[in-house]
């Protein structure tokens, strides 16, 4: 080795200690991310407060969160997921009008514990002062409910009952118990969003309405009267299922009730819509689903003239009368109008006049005029005797005039 040579010293790469780790700065990404708890997508943390406030890993597991002035701070972040929340507001709403001598210091000491408990970069300091969750609003499950209802409000709106019916399902099934639970003063944020809640389940109910499900959908119509007695769309709802599930009367007396109950209360009537049900129902010819389908007629010697079924025989075709109508009209065939139950008609009525199609989505059957009577097609005919011609009596079974030179019926 030559004289004076120094060898150069290694570099080593000792560990940083687990506090240096955690100052060091992270990639922008990472600060964009939202609440984590790692460093992949299924780490995520997600936030729930549709119910005592929880934060939960990407696998479902909790994240424990200690006390309830932890549980108060992190609901207050995720009600604006993504902005800033000054010291003030935070203040104000996790101490509810009682707040401790430094509350600048507890707010930031709170808010160390969060990080601890969440991730650090779960909470960001804004400019300005205050402090952001920082995560997207679908990470929590309020959002997400809101975003999901008005998703299923308006596939409802563009006529796809079923689409709108597995929306709804999906936002409401988010629901665990009383929202915003863990703030101490809940009262004013909690009434906006069980409004939004109400509104969801009623528009929940007119698709299973929409879908032919009224019957399943009473029971909650029934129960959600009960609690919010002078809502008039939900009395409308329950007025539609009663009478689509064939129970008009029970309609009528339900409307009665909730009128009296809207004088009494508010010394009002009920509104335009509700009204126009109410005509609908007290309709004469209000047509409505029936509790079973309808029994099939018999049917037997219709087609064939057979003795005791009111129709004449094969020989009718050559007068041009017969079940028919009118010469050359096919008759109807099985199950056609011609058999269809009608509904009654009011007595001011003309025959043929179509019902209103209202919110049952009925109308009247078209009416079939009824084959002429005859008056004397009961009298006994010989076998050999031509069609058309006059059976005893002088009288022909089809029209019932008499025959020039035969003497009319009753004369002898």
């Amino acid at each position: 080795m030559a004289a004076g040579f120094r060898p150069r010293p290694r570099a080593l790469r000792l560990p940083l200690p687990p506090a240096a780790s955690r100052c060091l700065p992270l990639p922008p990404a990472a600060s964009r991310a939202g609440a984590r708890r790692g460093s992949g997508d299924n780490e995520r943390v997600r936030i729930s407060v549709l119910g005592t406030t929880q934060a939960l890993q990407g696998d479902g597991t909790p994240v424990a969160l200690g006390g309830a002035r932890l549980r108060a701070l992190l609901t207050v972040l995720a009600i604006r997921p993504g902005r800033a929340v000054p010291v003030g507001r935070i203040v104000a709403e996790v101490w509810a009008g009682d707040p401790p001598a430094d509350a600048p210091g507890a707010v930031q000491a709170l808010v160390g514990r969060l990080r601890r408990a969440l991730g650090r970069d779960a909470v960001a300091s804004a400019e300005g002062g205050g402090y952001l969750l920082c995560a997207e609003a679908d990470d929590v499950d309020l959002h997400r409910f809101d975003r999901l209802a008005g998703d299923g409000a308006r596939a409802l709106g563009q006529g796809d009952a079923a689409k709108a019916a597995g929306l709804l399902d999906e936002a409401l099934g988010l629901w665990r118990g009383p929202v915003l639970a863990d703030l101490p003063d809940r009262a004013a944020l909690a009434a906006r969003w069980e409004a939004r809640r109400l509104d969801a389940r009623r528009t929940r109910l007119t698709a299973a309405l929409d879908l032919g499900s009224a019957a399943e959908a009473l029971p909650e119509l029934t129960a959600l009267c009960a609690d919010h007695p002078i809502d008039e769309p939900l009395q409308a709802l329950r007025l539609r299922a009663l009478a689509v599930t064939g129970r008009p009367a029970e309609a009528l007396a339900a409307y009665d009730v909730f009128r009296r109950r809207l004088a009494a209360r508010l010394g009002t009537d009920p509104g335009p819509a509700l009204r126009a049900l109410h005509r609908e129902l007290l309709a004469p010819d209000c047509v409505t689903a029936p509790a079973q389908p309808p029994t099939a007629p018999d049917l037997t010697g219709l087609l064939t003239g057979a003795p005791g079924s009111g129709l004449p025989g094969p020989g009718a075709a050559a007068s041009g009368t017969g079940a028919s109508g009118p010469a050359g009209q096919a008759p109807e065939a099985p199950g056609s109008a011609a058999q269809a139950p009608v509904a009654p008609r009011s007595p001011d009525r003309a025959p043929g006049a179509s019902g209103a199609s209202g919110v049952f989505g009925s109308t009247d059957p078209a009416p079939v005029a009824p084959a002429p009577a005859a008056q004397a097609s009961d009298a006994p005919r010989s076998p050999d005797q031509a069609p058309g011609t006059p059976a005893p009596g002088g009288v022909l079974p089809a029209a019932g005039h008499p025959i020039p030179g035969t003497p009319a019926p009753g004369s002898v």
